[in-house]
């Protein structure tokens, strides 16, 4: 049986970066191949950010040029729209996250045209279901620049192939050209060859999956070899042992 092997320079998804570790986003940004960086709220804390503002300044020092999602955290949309204008004036790199509902599942759609309608750039986050595709294409189309975040490894978290709605969703935006599709939340660098092959437009990872990225394209025999050598290498360092009864019988003496 012969498989297609992706490699990273044939990759046709953009690469983001998800995170808030000041250090690791710092390495991903020394990586032309990383195109741009997304973090959240739970990331943040995370990573022990007290200081929402001055974090966000500090990151686009560290990254003045390429694009990075920055995300609201009120639960209230009057407040949520203040935070959202506060967060696009510090750069014309940031898009704005903003939830496809509020803690409530009030919909934050009219929030989003508000904010289309001042020419923010948007990120959609935590959509999950066809109908919250459709109608967040609706807001965001003839707007600025913007973005949708489908969490894909949330949905497959339970047990529901993504991979037939990110399609779905590609053909989709053809009508939306503003808007990118971003794969979010993904699990491991299969998802990556997935949003390749489905015609993504973004993925964003954390960087132990990013960090896996070489291994792409790699031969099997060879992983498999270097699996083989990792076992005994580890069995040897621990100075593991198995005390063998002399009255065994050797396959080879029978």
């Amino acid at each position: 049986m012969s498989m297609d092997r992706i490699t990273l320079d044939s990759l046709k998804v953009k690469l983001f970066a998800d995170g808030a570790d000041k250090a690791g986003m710092r390495e991903m940004y020394s990586k032309p191949h990383i195109k741009g960086f997304t973090t959240n709220p739970t990331l943040m804390r995370k990573a022990g950010i007290s200081d929402y503002m001055g974090f966000a300044r500090e990151i686009l020092e560290i990254i003045p040029d390429r694009p990075l999602s920055l995300e609201v955290f009120s639960d209230e949309f009057g407040e949520m729209e203040l935070q959202a204008v506060q967060l696009a004036r510090l750069s014309d790199t940031v898009y704005v996250k903003i939830p496809i509902t509020n803690t409530r599942g009030e919909s934050a759609l009219p929030l989003v045209r508000r904010l289309v309608a001042m020419g923010i750039k948007v990120n959609i986050t935590a959509v999950m279901t066809w109908r919250q595709i459709e109608e967040s294409c609706r807001v965001l189309e003839k707007g600025p620049a913007s973005y949708l975040s489908v969490f894909a490894g949330r949905i497959a978290d339970s047990g529901v192939d993504p991979v037939p709605l990110m399609r779905e969703t590609v053909k989709q935006l053809k009508s939306c050209p503003n808007v990118e599709l971003i794969w979010a939340s993904p699990r491991e660098l299969l998802n990556v060859v997935q949003a390749h092959d489905v015609g993504c437009h973004i993925i964003t990872a954390t960087n132990d999956i990013l960090k896996k990225l070489p291994l792409l394209g790699k031969g099997l025999s060879e992983f498999s070899l270097e699996t083989v050598q990792m076992f005994r290498h580890d069995a040897v360092q621990a100075g593991f042992s198995i005390p063998i009864d002399s009255d065994l019988p050797l396959a080879g003496n029978q």
